[in-house]
């Protein structure tokens, strides 16, 4: 199989000709979303270039403290990025969400690593590549975990303090709150699943396929990368909404929103 074909400049810059269409479609719809667009387009571009260009340095450079350094990065922004859209919880609650982000992605991040492709931890190729999707992944379902689970207890504020009255348990109170918002992390992930290889070709497949990779071999990862995001997901969303809705009650069964 031949390698992918290499874009020049030229090349690379005619896909953001295709921007011009969804400005044309946004203003004719009278959806004013314009300037975010064209901010949402530049950021990501300079994001992604810069990350090439460090990358490029750390592939050509490999050393675990560039990894680590990288994971730390990876992982501090996704922690602030969740906690940005969780102002209103109390400290405990983004200590859980905060430990449940970092020690499950590098839990899943390093079976998968070490166990699944048998490489070195510190290995920038594997480790980086991976981290992004198993992280990436983690904190997009527990955001939207964490907005499933507030917005239906303070939807539900007066049944609860109902409850509360009746001499319900906190516990039992919040229990199905959690496990609401844990099911609605995992929706998407799994619906995905289902999918993928008839409706679509995933990313991380594609690209593979396109750089020369056999497509047996390209499946097995996406399967295997798949699974890992999943388990992900759930570790992130269960632990940290299991030990922080504990933080939300005290000892004397008085419910804190």
């Amino acid at each position: 199989m031949k390698g992918i074909v290499q874009l020049n400049i030229v090349q690379f810059s005619l896909i953001y000709l295709l921007l011009l269409i969804i400005l044309y479609i946004m203003k004719r719809s009278k959806i004013n979303q314009t300037k975010l667009l064209i901010v949402a387009s530049l950021r990501m571009t300079v994001q992604l270039v810069l990350a090439g260009l460090i990358l490029t340095y750390i592939f050509k450079n490999p050393h675990p403290i560039f990894v680590i350094i990288y994971l730390i990065a990876m992982i501090a922004f996704s922690i602030r990025r969740v906690l940005s859209k969780n102002k209103g919880i109390n400290r405990n609650f983004k200590i859980a969400l905060s430990f449940s982000l970092a020690i499950s992605g590098l839990f899943v991040l390093s079976y998968f690593v070490m166990a699944v492709v048998q490489v070195n931890i510190f290995n920038p190729q594997y480790t980086i590549p991976l981290a992004g999707m198993i992280i990436g992944n983690a904190m997009t379902g527990v955001t939207l975990g964490m907005k499933t689970f507030m917005e239906s207890i303070k939807t539900q504020r007066n049944k609860i303090e109902a409850l509360l009255n009746l001499g319900v348990t906190p516990k039992k109170i919040l229990l199905p709150y959690v496990n609401n918002a844990l099911e609605t992390a995992l929706l998407p992930t799994m619906n995905n699943m289902l999918g993928m290889g008839i409706i679509s070709l995933p990313g991380m497949m594609t690209g593979q396929i396109l750089s020369g990779t056999l497509p047996t071999t390209a499946i097995m990862y996406q399967i295997a990368i798949m699974i890992a995001i999943c388990t992900s997901v759930c570790l992130t969303v269960f632990s940290s909404l299991h030990f922080g809705y504990m933080t939300l009650y005290n000892k004397r069964n008085q419910i804190m929103l």
